[in-house]
C-alpha cells in the first residue's frame, strides 16, 4: 500500500501550526508500520531547503490558465526523516520566505496541478492519496472532474480537515485556471457564490476525516458555513485523534531541555527548566509557574488574556509566562502588563522552539482556553513533560483532558471562554499546586499517557484499508 500526502505544511521542512506536526510525523509512523507512505508539499526559500542538497526528479512546465511556469520536482540528498519527501519547485511562485500569503490561489493551485502531473507519469501510481486541508482541497475535484487526469481518478482521495475556519475561497473568474473539466460539474466547485476549495474537497473526496472525533462532531454544528454540507456528506466523514511525535517530544532525550528527565528524575529534570525560565523572565521559582504557547489570535481565546491576567495576578502568588503572537494589539497590552506586574509576569512575543520545549518541561500549568480546537497538540505535549493542561472543554481538547474532579482525572477544564471561567480555571490550579502530594501524582500520571501516532497510524491505516475493498 502507497500512500501520498499532498500538503503545504509538514516538520521540519516548513511550519505554521500544527498541521506541518501532523504531515512530518503520521507517515513516519505509518511506514513503520509495512506501509509506503510520502509528503509532496512546494518548496519554499526557508532554512531547511538552504541547509539541505536536493536531487531533481522531475522536470517540465505548469500550466496556470493561459501561463507556463517551468517547474522541478526534487527529493533530499541524505533524507532521514523516515519517509520519502519531494518538493514542487516552481520559483515563480512558490520559492518565497514565507508559506501562506494573498496570493495562495495560483500558488497551491499551481502546486496541486505540478503534483498530479508528476503523479501522472508515476509506473506505480499511489494507492491513496491523502490531501490536507483548503490548500491542496482541488485535488479530490481535479482527480475526479478533470480530463487530463482521468487515469488518476480510480485512485481513492482523502481530505483532512485540519481546521475548517480557513477553506481557500476565491472568484468564478478565475474557474479557468483548473484544468479543463465539464463544466455542467461546476457546482461541485461552488459553495456560497465562490469556489471554495474545502467544500469542492468534501463533495468529491472518498472519505473525510478531521483530526479529533469531537471536532468531527462539533463542526456540524459549527463550520464557518459548512454545517449543511459537513451533515449531507456525514456518510464518508470519521474523526482520527492527532498523535504526537514522541521521538522529537521525549523529555528524556529533547536536546533543548536545560536538563533531560523521566519519570523517576521528573522532579529534579522539571526543576531544571522552571529555574532557568524564572531566571531568565524574572519570575518567583517557588510560586506556581502558568504559561501559554501559541497564536495570539481569537479562536485561541488570546485576546482575553489581559483581562485575565490582569484579575489572575491580583494576589501576587501565581507566576504567568507567554510565548506567542498574533494580535497586534493584543500584543501591546501584553506588553504593558510587564512593567505593572514585575516578577510575577512575563511575555516573550514572537516564537522560539528551544523556548517552547522548555517551557513544556517547566511550567506548572499550560493555559488553552481555545474557542476553537480541532484537535490540539500542545496539550499532549504538556502532557508528555508532565505540565498539567487548563483547557476549555471542546474539540481535541475534550478528547485528551479529563478534569480533575472525575475518576481518574489529571487536567483542569472550563466549559465556556469568558474571562471569569479562565480566572476560576487557573484558581482551581493554584489549590491543585498546593497540594503537592496530589500535584506530583498526577505529573507522574501524565507523563505515562500514550498519544504517540502509534495507535492514530492504526486508525489511518484501517481507513485505507476500507477503501481498496
Amino acid at each position: 500500500m502507497k500512500i501520498l500526502h499532498i500538503s503545504a505544511e509538514c516538520y521540519p521542512i516548513a511550519k505554521v501550526g500544527g498541521l506541518a506536526d501532523v504531515v512530518g510525523a503520521l507517515p513516519k509512523y505509518q511506514n513503520s508500520k509495512n506501509v509506503t507512505s510520502q509528503v509532496i508539499m512546494p518548496f519554499y526559500n526557508n532554512k531547511f531547503t538552504k541547509e539541505n542538497k536536493f536531487i531533481e526528479e522531475f522536470k517540465s512546465v505548469v500550466k496556470l490558465g493561459e501561463t507556463a511556469f517551468e517547474y522541478r520536482i526534487v527529493s533530499i540528498e541524505n533524507n532521514t526523516l523516515g519517509y520519502d519527501l519531494f518538493l514542487v519547485d516552481i520559483p515563480e511562485l512558490l520559492f518565497k520566505e514565507y508559506v501562506y500569503s494573498n496570493d495562495d490561489t495560483d500558488r497551491f493551485l499551481a502546486f496541486q496541478i505540478a503534483a498530479l502531473d508528476w503523479v501522472l507519469t508515476w509506473k506505480k501510481k499511489p494507492t491513496i492519496i491523502q490531501c490536507h486541508d483548503h490548500h491542496t482541497g482541488l485535488t479530490p475535484f481535479m482527480i475526479s472532474q478533470s480530463l487530463k487526469y482521468k487515469d488518476l481518478n480510480k485512485i481513492p482521495t482523502i481530505f483532512t480537515i485540519h481546521n475548517a475556519q480557513y477553506q481557500g475561497w476565491f472568484s468564478h473568474d478565475k474557474v479557468g485556471l483548473i484544468p479543463e473539466f465539464d463544466f455542467s460539474n461546476v457546482g461541485l466547485l461552488d459553495w456560497g457564490g465562490c469556489i471554495n476549495p474545502m467544500a469542492a474537497a468534501l463533495k468529491c473526496a472518498w472519505r473525510v476525516n478531521t483530526v479529533s472525533p469531537s471536532y468531527m462532531e462539533e463542526l456540524k454544528l459549527s463550520a464557518n458555513g459548512l454545517e449543511w454540507l459537513l451533515n449531507d456528506e456525514s456518510a464518508k466523514c470519521v474523526g482520527i485523534l492527532n498523535g504526537i511525535d514522541t521521538d522529537v517530544w521525549n523529555p528524556e532525550k529533547d536536546t533543548y531541555l536545560i536538563k533531560n528527565y523521566s519519570i523517576k528524575t521528573v522532579q529534579s529534570g522539571r526543576n531544571a527548566q522552571k529555574k532557568w525560565l524564572c531566571d531568565e523572565f524574572n519570575l518567583d521559582f517557588e510560586k506556581p509557574l502558568f504559561a501559554f504557547i501559541g497564536r495570539l489570535v481569537g479562536e485561541k481565546g488570546s485576546d482575553l488574556f489581559p483581562e485575565v491576567f490582569r484579575n489572575a495576578l491580583i494576589n501576587k502568588d501565581i507566576s504567568i509566562l507567554l510565548l506567542g503572537s498574533g494580535n497586534k494589539d493584543v500584543e501591546e497590552q501584553l506588553e504593558k502588563l510587564k512593567e505593572e506586574h514585575k516578577g510575577v509576569y512575563n511575555a516573550y512575543i514572537g516564537y522560539d522552539e528551544k523556548l517552547s520545549h522548555i517551557i513544556y518541561g517547566g511550567a506548572d500549568f499550560l493555559l488553552m482556553p481555545s474557542r476553537v480546537e480541532p484537535c490540539g497538540l500542545n496539550q499532549m505535549y504538556a502532557l508528555r513533560y508532565g505540565t498539567i493542561p487548563i483547557v476549555r472543554n471542546i474539540g481535541g481538547l475534550k478528547d485528551t483532558v479529563i478534569d480533575i474532579s472525575e475518576e481518574n482525572g489529571f487536567g483542569i477544564c472550563h466549559q465556556n471562554v469568558t474571562v471569569s471561567e479562565i480566572v476560576h480555571a487557573i484558581s482551581r490550579g493554584l489549590d491543585l499546586y498546593k497540594n503537592q502530594t496530589k500535584f506530583k501524582k498526577i505529573r507522574k500520571q501524565i507523563m505515562s499517557i500514550d498519544h504517540s501516532w502509534d495507535a492514530s497510524a492504526k486508525e489511518y491505516i484501517k481507513l485505507y484499508k476500507s477503501l481498496k475493498g
